[in-house]
């Protein structure tokens, strides 16, 4: 893991800038992963407790694009926007 809070993970693609058309293709990407190791091993990354993730944030997230993703997630799941996840795990469910 590293000491990092926070990355240069940019969902929208386009570092910096605002206008940039968002990815679906990232969101899509959060959908389908599921956690690699530990207690929530094969979890959806949409579906790890609000908790866990905390805990990650605290800790500092893993590198790499994991660590990306796990970032992404909490920063959906603190700033009260889940239900973004809702028509993702429809999506992922179908593959």
């Amino acid at each position: 893991m590293t000491g990092s809070k926070h990355s240069e993970y940019n969902p929208a693609g386009d570092a910096g800038d605002e206008g940039a058309p968002f990815d679906h293709g990232k969101l899509v990407e959060l959908a389908e992963t599921r956690m690699p190791y530990g207690k929530y091993k094969g979890t959806r990354l949409v579906d790890l407790p609000e908790p866990y993730v905390v805990w990650f944030a605290g800790k500092g997230f893993p590198s790499g694009r994991l660590g990306e993703l796990l970032q992404t997630v909490y920063e959906i799941k603190v700033n009260g926007l889940e239900y973004l996840f809702d028509n993702l795990r429809k999506y992922a469910s179908f593959k």
